[in-house]
């Protein structure tokens, strides 16, 4: 019984570049043709001089509980943006009605900087809006950003597992995680998954396949 109940969670796949059923939430979003693969093109609503606000892009998928997420991006700062961009982006998860959410995103222009400790805030996880970065980083410096050889402007695969309230972030096919989260700050909870870039970014979202886990 197990196992057929476990067949009945298949993975999906899905071209963000190609589906008409995006929910935007402040973000802008085109289909395009990045690097060499379809993609779509997703920015902050509010424009690039704006250095507080995210935008996400919602997936028409079912609510996320446990499971895979995995797909390539890549983040870059935008033309006439904020100095503290750092071309931000990633993947908003189990996000509720309220625009509660967690998320794993990138600073892929810290990945190579010559200043480490620039270097050691490469990933980092947050639960909006009451955990934002700089909450996290006051109260627990370090715990809940890492380090990662990122570029900005090019494909980085990531992959998120989620289970209760652990969630791991691996990078370009790492056999290890690079970023480790104990306490997802929404607790067990399920939503929708969405793609985010952060104030003064522009993000490129390639297919992504969703594995879900059984409940």
């Amino acid at each position: 019984m197990l196992q057929l109940a476990a067949l009945a969670f298949v993975a999906t796949i899905i071209d963000p570049s190609r589906v008409a059923r995006l929910k935007p939430i402040n973000g802008l979003s085109v289909p395009e043709t990045f690097k060499g693969k379809p993609s779509l093109r997703v920015e902050p609503a509010t424009g690039a001089a704006d250095p507080l606000h995210d935008g996400l892009v919602v997936l028409p998928l079912p609510k996320f509980h446990d499971g895979v997420i995995d797909l390539r991006l890549a983040g870059e700062v935008a033309p006439n943006s904020d100095p503290g961009s750092r071309g931000f982006v990633g993947i908003a998860f189990r996000l509720l009605a309220d625009h509660r959410y967690e998320c794993f995103y990138l600073r892929p222009t810290n990945g190579r900087a010559d200043d480490q400790l620039r270097r050691n805030h490469s990933l980092q996880y947050v639960s909006e809006p009451e955990f934002p970065w700089e909450r996290l980083r006051k109260e627990t410096p370090g715990q809940y950003e890492s380090y990662a050889d990122l570029q900005a402007g090019e494909w980085t695969h990531v992959r998120i597992e989620v289970h209760g309230v652990t969630a791991r972030l691996f990078i370009n096919g790492a056999p290890q995680p690079a970023l480790i989260v104990n306490d997802l700050k929404h607790g067990d909870s399920s939503g929708a998954i969405a793609l985010w870039v952060g104030p003064g970014s522009i993000g490129h979202f390639s297919a992504v396949r969703i594995d879900p886990r059984p409940r």
